[in-house]
């Protein structure tokens, strides 16, 4: 009969504490979400744009973009809106570098896309592992004949 290897030693207390912890840091980095605002001028201060997690919390012409033709004011404030939120998002994956830990740290999420497929990975190797262990359950019930 096979056991069940390290997954029996678990400490079990260690675990939930080490999440509680994990809960009381995502509530206070939830609590202080609003203090992260991404900030972003154009080269000659004639759009100014701030970015929260809302989105676009500010967005200040300097009178004299009023003279830019619109299709140059337009790319000024797309450039400081996208400046803005990579701002914004660098102070964010900053906080979480901080509170749950540096780039190794299952908890930071970088690539969205590469934790799905990651996730996917681990979902069929549950999936084959519960078949598996059914299997041998299975197996056990008929020489028990049960």
């Amino acid at each position: 009969m096979q056991g069940f290897g390290d997954f029996a030693n678990i400490d079990i207390d260690k675990l939930l504490k080490g999440t509680e912890q994990q809960f009381a840091r995502l509530e206070e980095f939830q609590r202080n979400l609003d203090s992260y605002v991404g900030r972003a001028e154009d080269e000659n201060g004639m759009v100014t744009v701030e970015y929260d997690h809302q989105g676009v919390r500010e967005l200040e012409l300097h009178p004299k973009a009023m003279r830019l033709g619109s299709a140059e004011l337009a790319e000024l404030i797309k450039i400081a809106l996208a400046d803005a939120s990579a701002d914004f998002q660098n102070q964010i994956n900053a906080a979480m570098g901080e509170m749950f830990g540096g780039e190794d740290d299952s908890m930071r999420l970088s690539d969205p896309a590469a934790a799905l497929n990651k996730i996917k990975e681990v979902e069929a190797l549950h999936d084959r592992a519960f078949v598996d262990v059914m299997g041998q359950l299975d197996r056990i019930r008929r020489r028990m004949e049960l």
